[in-house]
């Protein structure tokens, strides 16, 4: 049946109008021509790369190269300095314990958890974009450094050292490349599921390999529940209480002055002055009473780093992966921590070379004897909740940790083991996430599920085992999402020319011989599979709820593309083996609202030319509308409908017959009337 259309009264619609119902107004799609279709030439990587470099002022340089350049160069002296000097010294004092504590978890002499909060603390304050950011040895770590290097070689061996800070100086390669081809956004795969469920199994292993400390006998060295728990139980009879009740004293009172520290600004300081006030009551108490059963850290050497290459080069092949899962799981807590701060804070947090300030970090630290440092949860907020505001902070915690090391390790010798066990388990009790699990099991079951799955795993099968395992289902949940995309059937709401779900809205209206399907998902070669079934589903499974004409069949299918934001050539070639088909049954495919990106894709494939440019809509209302008025004719047809019915047909040129005021045979009544004209 020929249509012919009229200019409407706003000048920007084509009217189609037939005797017997008002005129259905439609807004043209300017479709792309053959040149815009090609899209504008893209310059070659190297030359985009190169002009944004040349294009980069001398201010630019400077903080790309420094970040610290930008707190530096707006620093208000008297209102931050005295808070970063407090902030400093506030976080300092709890690291030196910390990082003595985080060595001796690390399977390291306690030197080295010194050194590690000493130089990486420096050039992260140079380097890191974060300003509250507290960088040094932290628990988790410490662990993935002694659970995988405590299989190659013995803790008590010059290797092992060696290893570990051999580890310090891969970590930091690779977070330093990371940053540098700006690979941040590769950690986004992994849910936040997995990260929770990985921290609160390690958390509990961590505190299990600690619980030897109190109990005063040796336990098996194992990141794995089981061997942990055996090796408790069969060591029973070696039982020593003075090492318990030292150190449950020490546990108690750090819980209790982190609790206090928490529950109002004038007791914030307690927290941080915890791990101090054990280690100061735990030497006080060994060298007053000198009890025989309490094990002490021994002596420490004096001084500062000395600068010296990492060896055990040899090694570094059986080291990768581990430097990879450390360079994770390190990456994760110091980035989520400092976009956390920096938003509180008011300021912009480039994760790229947030990744690089890190590496850099690292890789200076291997240099000065440090095993791989990043960013610490509980430090990180104690530093702000001190009122840390730049960079100035962290470099005080360097100077802190500097004094430490030139005057004051002799004082370190009687410090004991259960002291450090205790700050150790008092900082991973807040790693065990829990209310995260309640949360996920009331709002999402597939989460909680990962959540799950992750934990089990790392505590029954080890670290690496529950990380892989974790990040696994983590990406198989992605993927299944992406080839399995949500897709609607839509229906007009009641007054407007608005078309939603109508599972979500029951009351929408939909129309004999038209279905409305939208795909909310770009669509590609992994889910166009699903999408096809879905609109054979959809076709076959019509509900019979509908308004307009009485008809026995579909003779439209529309699709709302709005939500899709690429398809590629599979999918393309998919649509057109769909259009084919469709065609053989006597069923029309219309396109409504594509973007631009997909738009010019489309016409380049030739599928608009396939389809018919009349079938390409800017509304969905409008190709409703038309499609209508299409299947109201068939059912005026003295003949009727039939299976073999051919497709009715849109005039092809109607953009060029907007001018023309050509009759229309007259329509029947319809069951549902067209919109108003005040609500087209």
């Amino acid at each position: 049946m020929e249509r012919s259309y009229a200019s409407s009264s706003s000048g920007d619609m084509a009217s189609l109008s037939g005797t017997g119902t008002r005129s259905v107004r439609i807004i043209p799609l300017q479709h792309p021509s053959p040149e815009k279709a090609a899209g504008p030439p893209t310059a070659p990587l190297v030359e985009r790369v190169t002009a944004r470099l040349r294009g980069m002022s001398g201010e630019e340089w400077l903080s790309a190269l420094l970040p610290c350049s930008r707190w530096m160069r707006s620093y208000r002296w008297r209102e931050y300095l005295q808070a970063d000097l407090m902030a400093g010294a506030t976080v300092g004092v709890m690291l030196v314990p910390q990082a003595m504590s985080y060595a001796k978890l690390a399977g390291l002499h306690p030197i080295y958890g010194l050194y590690t909060g000493f130089v990486p603390v420096f050039i992260y304050s140079i380097f890191g974009s974060s300003r509250q950011l507290a960088v040094g040895p932290v628990a988790l770590v410490s662990l993935l450094v002694s659970n995988v290097l405590g299989t190659i070689v013995d803790s008590s061996d010059e290797l092992y050292t060696q290893l570990a800070i051999l580890l310090a100086l891969m970590v930091g390669v690779l977070e330093a490349l990371m940053g540098l081809l700006r690979l941040g956004w590769l950690l986004r795969f992994i849910s936040h599921s997995v990260i929770s469920g990985f921290t609160t199994a390690s958390a509990i292993v961590i505190g299990l390999s600690q619980i030897k400390y109190f109990l005063g006998y040796e336990i098996t060295r194992s990141s794995k529940i089981i061997p942990l728990i055996t090796s408790v139980i069969q060591g029973i009879h070696d039982f020593s209480w003075p090492p318990f009740v030292m150190g449950s004293s020490f546990l108690a009172i750090l819980l209790i002055m982190k609790h206090l520290g928490k529950s109002g600004k004038s007791f914030r300081y307690l927290r941080a002055a915890g791990p101090l006030t054990a280690v100061v009551l735990g030497t006080l108490l060994v060298k007053i009473f000198h009890p025989s059963s309490i094990t002490v850290v021994g002596e420490i050497p004096q001084g500062l780093p000395s600068f010296s290459i990492p060896r055990g080069f040899e090694h570094a092949k059986s080291l990768i992966s581990t430097a990879v899962l450390i360079t994770g799981v390190a990456i994760l807590e110091s980035v989520g921590i400092a976009k956390a701060l920096a938003a509180k804070n008011g300021y912009e947090l480039d994760s790229n070379q947030e990744l690089f300030g890190l590496g850099v970090a690292n890789i200076c630290g291997a240099f000065f004897s440090a095993y791989p440092s990043t960013g610490s949860f509980s430090r990180s907020a104690v530093n702000h909740e001190s009122g840390a505001r730049t960079g100035l902070s962290g470099i005080t915690m360097g100077v802190i940790m500097g004094c430490a090391l030139l005057f004051l390790t002799p004082l370190f010798t009687d410090i004991p083991q259960c002291a450090l066990a205790a700050i150790v388990i008092s900082a991973v009790i807040g790693l065990v996430d829990y209310e995260e699990a309640i949360f996920l099991w009331k709002v999402d079951k597939k989460d909680f599920l990962l959540w799950v799955i992750t934990s089990v795993t790392t505590l029954f099968f080890g670290i690496e085992i529950g990380v892989l395992v974790g990040v696994g289902f983590s990406l198989a949940f992605v993927i299944h999402e992406s080839a399995n995309p949500h897709v609607a059937v839509l229906g007009r709401l009641p007054g407007t020319t608005i078309y939603r779900n109508i599972l979500q809205y029951p009351e929408a209206y939909t129309y004999n011989g038209i279905v409305v399907v939208r795909i909310d998902a770009p669509i590609y070669f992994a889910n166009i599979s699903y999408i096809k079934d879905r609109l054979r589903e959809y076709e076959l499974n019509a509900s019979s709820a509908h308004r307009g004409p009485d008809v026995a069949r579909i003779y439209f299918v529309i699709l709302e593309m709005s939500p899709v934001t690429h398809i590629d050539s599979s999918a393309v070639q998919a649509l057109k083996d769909l259009n084919q088909e469709y065609r053989a049954r006597g069923i029309q495919i219309a396109i409504a609202n594509p973007n631009r990106q997909v738009h010019f894709l489309l016409s380049k494939s030739g599928l608009i030319d396939l389809i018919g440019k009349e079938w390409y809509f800017v509304r969905v209302h409008d190709a409703v509308q038309v499609c209508l008025q299409h299947v109201q004719n068939v059912t005026s047809k003295k003949s009727g409908s039939s299976s073999n019915e051919t497709i009715p047909k849109r005039q092809s040129g109607y953009l060029q017959s907007l001018l023309k005021q050509d009759s229309v045979p007259e329509l029947p009544p319809m069951l549902e009337p067209l919109l108003h004209e005040n609500i087209v």
